[in-house]
């Protein structure tokens, strides 16, 4: 991977990891429509890891807060929102981290054909708009029940499908429950961490066989660029999302999937 690669992978990786419009279709339109190689496993994960970095510094007082009040519940303290929160975002993690650990080499090898990508792009990407359209949106993070989180946590599984955004389908679910745009957004910034995180550990569990090696300066630059990008997207979007709704992004979606279908098939 050269320099320009390496920037513009990293860049489009942070910006799309928490839009709801799929960082995987990007990634697998980009590096086939320009004749790209392969980034890698270790690039793969040096991306990822910068995003990760972004939405931790992002929530850092919501985590830490989130962390303390969980830890003192498991002493026996006494619960409140942010221990509450905590555990929602544990429980919501679990049936994607489940699937994901399970069938992994089944999803690899059968749902990467950039039909299935372009597919779930537009229908997701549709099923946004009108859930975005219906929504009640009166509610905040702090509201959500087992029900919902468990609901939302069994969506995030249909992440694992490559087009479908994760953002995308956990934030779609959330707006059905009631929750308003911001908050919808915020809770699946936070479900983002555990499951990016755990991602990272299976994949560097992989990279330690299938290792392809590149230059430690091009993997520090992929993951500040990563990053960069991903911190000013969740800032940006956190403070437009109630005034641009879902659409913009829905258009996009469905664009970007007919463009993969005019130029891969």
């Amino acid at each position: 991977m050269d320099n320009l690669q390496i920037v513009i992978l990293a860049i489009v990786q942070g910006l799309t990891e928490f839009l709801p419009i799929s960082s995987s279709a990007h990634l697998v339109l980009l590096p086939q429509v320009l004749n790209w190689p392969e980034h890698g496993l270790v690039f793969d994960v040096a991306v990822h890891f910068g995003s990760l970095l972004a939405v931790l510094y992002y929530f850092r007082h919501e985590v830490l807060r989130m962390l303390c009040a969980w830890a003192s519940s498991l002493a026996g303290g006494e619960a409140n929102q942010d221990s509450l929160l905590a555990w929602w975002v544990i429980i919501g993690t679990l049936p994607a981290v489940a699937v994901g650990f399970l069938f992994q080499h089944s999803i690899e090898g059968n749902l990467r054909a950039p039909w299935i990508v372009a597919s779930a792009s537009i229908f997701f990407g549709i099923l946004l708009w009108v859930v975005d359209r219906k929504a009640i949106r009166q509610r905040d993070e702090f509201e959500l029940t087992l029900k919902d989180v468990l609901m939302i946590g069994c969506c995030q599984v249909l992440s694992l499908i490559p087009g479908t955004s994760r953002s995308g389908i956990t934030i779609t679910m959330a707006l059905f429950l009631g929750l308003t745009r911001k908050a919808a957004a915020r809770f699946s910034f936070l479900l983002a961490m555990p499951i990016i995180f755990a991602s990272g550990v299976l994949q560097t569990v992989r990279m330690v066989t299938e290792v392809n090696p590149i230059g430690w300066g091009e993997l520090a630059l992929g993951i500040l660029l990563s990053a960069a990008s991903a911190g000013l997207c969740i800032h940006y979007f956190l403070r437009l999302v109630e005034r641009t709704g879902m659409l913009p992004y829905v258009i996009y979606r469905v664009l970007l999937g007919i463009l993969i279908l005019l130029l891969l098939y």
